[in-house]
């Protein structure tokens, strides 16, 4: 019988985590009458990395509530500009430099002491993420960092060598060079761990074919993100972002933070159900977090096997200023439809495996523009996976059946792959399948700069 991920994180969620190595029957044991108390754990802020967005750490954050820690006492910070600059000492419109991150992080965490009323806090991050987090805690701010957590962190830069000397992933230019001078590579008072791979992280490869130079050693090895002074640990066979969103990870990240093992790894589902979120824009096709104001959401339930929508829109609403909309009030056994119109952007119909709790990070970003790999195509289909890659040869991605010629096996290189359909086909279902997890979408025509998203919520 096949397994698939779904069935195998219920499995884990049915019983609860003792101490022990993960995935030995020693490691179960009865679950405690009440959780302890989540005042023990500290504040934590999430960090999320080079051109992303928070609600990549929405499962985590749900697996923090389901072990008691209360929502008011996390918070995962947007980066307004997430896309590092090609040179970080040289201005580039709509994206960041390290010192612009920095400082947003530092506004963050003061306004997670302030609302917690907590002295410090702890700082959990995802690849570029872990940049401004070791920048903020050495200029000086390990008095506000009780943790700091750093998942796929290419704390030795993405390559080292004499190209690009002003990128802040060159491992000898002067951002990291700064970083990692000294005999130990953590700042006192805080306490560190990092999380890397075992030769599945794309940043961290001794030849450098997933960067363009295929045969040209990087100088970075799959030891890349480890940190002479902290506690160090590789998690086996995960991808870039799964060393910071997967349920393994999420074992991890709460053991060191709170200091004790989670009650569960599994989801406790909510039985009222709120969303919400921010439209944030790509202006001149630059990924951006800023909000985007007017623009119009739509909600819709559908059917599990055809992707055909059941009754009219459950919610609607237009992006304020602040570009936030919501909140529309859903069932955890739904599967959705949310349809973003914004103008000058694509119509994006963006389909979703049923939300298991609320969340007030659904962010929405319309989906890249048409290309001209699009031309001729009745239908364009993107299937995302937000929180891994695909091309693992352990996964199982298909389009209708068929895999995407986009996803390889070996080391993985996105978390997107595409489907084009011809005209005639517009209009019928076409399920999307990553290992046995399912959705059903009706695509719709790229004719009228429409994209059709399949996006797995967990």
């Amino acid at each position: 019988m096949r397994l698939s991920r779904r069935t195998l994180l219920q499995g884990f969620g049915a019983l609860p985590l003792a101490a022990g190595s993960f995935g030995s029957s020693s490691a179960f044991a009865q679950a405690p009458a009440a959780l302890p108390a989540a005042i023990e754990v500290p504040p934590v802020l999430f960090v999320h990395g080079n051109g992303d967005q928070a609600p990549l750490w929405m499962t985590t954050l749900w697996r923090m509530e389901s072990n008691g820690v209360p929502r008011e006492r996390m918070f995962a910070i947007n980066f307004a500009d997430p896309l590092a600059r090609t040179d970080d000492s040289v201005p580039q419109q709509n994206r960041s430099s390290t010192e612009d991150q920095r400082r947003e992080l530092g506004d963050a965490i003061k306004d997670l002491k302030r609302r917690s009323g907590a002295a410090r806090v702890a700082l959990v991050a995802n690849s570029r993420g872990g940049y401004c987090v070791r920048s903020y805690i050495k200029n000086g701010g390990s008095a506000d960092v009780s943790h700091a957590v750093l998942c796929g962190v290419p704390n030795h830069g993405v390559f080292n060598w004499d190209d690009n000397p002003g990128s802040e992933f060159n491992g000898r230019g002067p951002f990291l060079r700064g970083l990692n001078e000294g005999e130990s590579e953590v700042t006192p008072g805080t306490a560190f761990l990092t999380l890397r791979s075992d030769n599945m992280d794309k940043y961290a490869q001794l030849d450098g074919r997933l960067l363009g130079k295929p045969g040209t050693p990087t100088g970075i090895s799959t030891e890349g993100p480890a940190l002479k002074g902290a506690t160090n640990l590789v998690l086996g066979a995960l991808d870039h972002r799964e060393t910071a969103f997967h349920p393994r990870v999420f074992r991890e990240i709460y053991k060191f933070v709170a200091g004790r093992e989670p009650a569960r790894i599994a989801i406790t589902p909510e039985a009222e159900i709120k969303l919400s979120g921010v439209v944030t824009g790509t202006p001149g096709g630059v990924q951006t977090n800023r909000p985007v104001a007017g623009a119009s959401v739509e909600v819709y339930r559908v059917s599990r096997e055809t992707g055909e929508r059941i009754g009219g829109a459950i919610h609607t609403s237009q992006a304020g200023a602040d570009g936030r909309w919501g909140p529309a009030q859903v069932d955890s056994s739904w599967y959705l439809e949310i349809v973003l119109t914004s103008a000058g952007s694509t119509t994006t119909h963006s389909y979703h495996s049923p939300f298991p709790r609320s969340s007030d990070i659904v962010h929405l970003r319309a989906a890249r523009a048409l290309s001209l790999a699009d031309a001729g195509a009745g239908a364009v289909v993107i299937m995302s996976r937000p929180r891994g890659y695909f091309g693992l040869p352990r996964d199982v991605a298909l389009f209708d059946g068929k895999e995407p010629t986009d996803v390889k096996a070996g080391v993985p290189t996105d978390s997107t792959s595409t489907l084009r359909l011809s005209a005639a086909e517009v209009g019928r279902p076409v399920a999307a399948l990553f290992n046995q997890e399912r959705i059903v979408v009706r695509v719709w025509p790229a004719s009228e700069n429409r994209i059709t998203v399949a996006e797995l919520t967990c």
